[in-house]
């Protein structure tokens, strides 16, 4: 729950008070516990006290993805605020029920504290009354209490009806101006007549996003996602809507041999307002140091909360070597191409920047991201058994020479699981990378089936979520969404994120592949195999495609062509170590499970991508002692 998102810090109804920033509810001075979907419905209604608030709405604001069973997740959030208020649906004393509309929240509720948090930019209302009800301050960046004629939040427009009290007069007026709480850095364009010079603008612009994505009270949108709008003359509000932002950064960067200047301007998209720009230059070998003068005036400029120790972090920068720098960044624009060759090429880089600076850390986490990608399977382009250890220790060194990299905690993660199998040093790896990092997408998504693995899937689905709301326009994180519930066995929301993902992109291969496993296990097997022929039409035969092929051949009684597909990977020159567990996915299939543990003891050996054994296919396999025994060999809890 990012608390603070809201202006206010405490709120009082009845003998009850609300911290929304800390989440935390009391009674009579005494602990309320409550859980954090719960509490962010219950700080929903309090926002809009006295006021209806629809069903539409709340889906919107807390399932805006739609990948739960809304109805069902609602009632049972509502039950739960209830209970903790000893309120009742039959008697309401605080949470009225408006029949198939939506609920109100019946009791007084005022402010008791406003005072400005820590790190908070920007003075607080020093004139309003603690006992003003909430809906009745506005809070602007002048930092007083105002009345409020109209807001805009996210583009969403809030009319209310006007109202008088002792000691306000305002009209019922949703917070005009508040904090900024999620943005994007649009493409920083490239200034110069030189195009050849992208790849060191695309390089500043993931650079200021990474910065930026530190701060733990702001929602920054990831560079995939950001990239999208690279050369694209579209209007703020429509971007905004699009990625779900209140504010972007827009700029430029020019470079003049060894001197650099990064323009940059900050609005709000739902009324396209300027509210700060400024112009940075320096040496080149000081990029570093203006792109932290640029991140820490936006942090000032959206008056988000800074946790201790983030406004140091954001100041935190070194001087680099400006060709090993140049190296670097050149590294870093093949490794987001996400292509064989581009990670061929990225590494080549890396190393090219190492080899000019040996204590460049960043180098180190660019050339460890670059061999885990290498050796996961949607790329393939070295063997695992290289891949992992390489990126292991170029990730450990990197985080010898600097502890604090986001990405190279996740990438040691990433090593540890898929190659090591050691589940709770990547836990720990996972868990510090988002702490430094918590705009890091990739992070949310890996970790995401790191929890697959260890048998905690809704926790698992929550982290994607995260991923996905940092990344919206992501593919691969919106198909890993629909594989996660899929793992959930919740087959109709894996089908209908299907959709969405294809909506993206309808050539995207594994979106079809995804939907096909979802597909299949709703016995809708020719509906299944078409999605499984499309995705190797569109990106060729892969183990993983031909396996839940035939996998699915399998459930369907076409025995003779499942068997074929078994044949062919048995006998491919290139195999890859996870095969063997794909064979026995097929004999799941194909209802054989001596044949699929037969083939499981061979893929141990061959240290396979283990997260397949969550896959609903080895369901039927659940309850063997042989399976229960197989996944205590890899150190994995026997439940899902």
């Amino acid at each position: 729950m990012q608390r603070a998102d809201y202006p206010f810090r405490r709120l009082r109804f009845a003998v009850f008070e609300a911290d929304l920033r800390t989440g935390r509810l009391t009674k009579n001075g005494r602990r309320v516990r409550l859980q954090e979907q719960p509490f962010r419905l219950l700080a929903i209604l309090l926002e809009e006290s006295g006021q209806l608030v629809t069903r539409e709405t709340l889906h919107t604001r807390l399932w805006p993805r739609t990948i739960v069973d809304f109805d069902h997740g609602l009632n049972k959030a509502i039950g739960k605020v209830r209970d903790a208020l000893g309120d009742s649906a039959e008697n309401p004393r605080f949470i009225e029920t408006v029949a198939r509309r939506g609920y109100r929240f019946l009791c007084d509720v005022s402010v008791i504290d406003n005072d400005r948090p820590e790190g908070v930019a920007g003075d607080p209302p020093n004139d309003a009354d603690p006992g003003v009800p909430l809906d009745l301050v506005a809070v602007r960046p002048s930092g007083s209490a105002v009345p409020a004629p109209a807001s805009t939040t996210s583009g969403r427009t809030v009319d209310r009806a006007l109202t008088a009290t002792p000691s306000s007069m305002s009209n019922q007026q949703r917070l005009a101006d508040a904090i900024i709480r999620s943005l994007a850095v649009l493409p920083l364009e490239n200034l110069s007549d030189d195009i050849s010079q992208d790849y060191f603008t695309d390089g500043m612009t993931e650079e200021l996003i990474a910065r930026l994505g530190q701060i733990s009270s702001l929602r920054v949108i990831s560079r995939a996602s950001a990239m999208t709008y690279k050369n694209a003359r579209r209007p703020l509000p429509e971007i905004g809507r699009e990625l779900d932002v209140q504010a972007v950064v827009e700029g430029g960067v020019l470079r003049s041999g060894d001197q650099v200047r990064i323009s940059a301007q900050l609005s709000q998209v739902h009324d396209n307002r300027h509210m700060w720009a400024q112009s940075y230059t320096g040496n080149v070998r000081d990029t570093l140091a203006l792109q932290s003068k640029v991140a820490s005036a936006i942090a000032g400029q959206v008056r988000t909360r800074l946790k201790s120790g983030e406004q140091a972090t954001l100041q935190t920068s070194r001087a680099v070597e400006p060709h090993a720098f140049e190296a670097y960044l050149k590294g870093r624009y093949f490794l987001n191409k996400r292509t064989g060759d581009g990670l061929r090429m990225a590494i080549s880089y890396f190393n090219q920047a190492i080899d000019a600076d040996p204590a460049y850390a960043a180098a180190w986490s660019g050339l460890a991201d670059a061999y885990t990608l290498s050796g996961d399977w949607k790329y393939g382009v070295l063997p695992r058994g290289d891949a992992f250890p390489k990126a292991r220790a170029a990730a450990i060194k990197a985080l010898a020479l600097d502890d604090d990299l986001s990405e190279t905690h996740a990438s040691l993660a990433f090593a540890l699981d898929l190659y090591d199998w050691d589940w709770e040093a990547a836990e720990r790896e996972y868990k510090r990378s988002i702490a430094l990092n918590p705009g890091y997408a990739t992070a949310h998504q890996w970790y995401a089936w790191h929890l697959i693995m260890i048998g905690r899937t809704g926790d698992a689905i929550v982290e994607i979520k995260t991923a996905e709301s940092i990344d919206p326009l992501s593919l691969i994180i919106s198909a890993d969404v629909a594989d996660a519930l899929c793992v959930a066995h919740l087959y109709d929301e894996a089908i209908r994120q299907c959709c969405k993902t294809l909506e993206l992109d309808p050539n995207f291969a594994v979106g079809h592949y995804e939907l096909g496993q979802a597909l299949a296990q709703k016995h809708m097997h020719d509906e299944a195999i078409a999605e499984f022929h499309t995705a190797i039409q569109l990106s060729g035969h892969s183990a993983a495609f031909d396996s839940n092929l035939a996998y699915t051949y399998g459930l369907s009684g076409r025995t003779a062509e499942a068997m074929r597909i078994v044949l062919d990977l048995r006998t491919r020159p290139a195999r890859d170590p996870s095969t063997d567990a794909d064979i026995a996915l097929i004999y799941m299939g194909l209802g054989d499970h001596d044949q699929a543990m037969m083939w499981l003891d061979k893929a141990f050996e061959s240290r396979f991508k283990a997260s397949i054994l969550r896959r609903p296919a080895f369901d039927p396999l659940r309850s063997d002692v042989r399976f229960k025994r197989f996944l205590r060999r890899i150190g994995l809890p026997g439940e899902s």
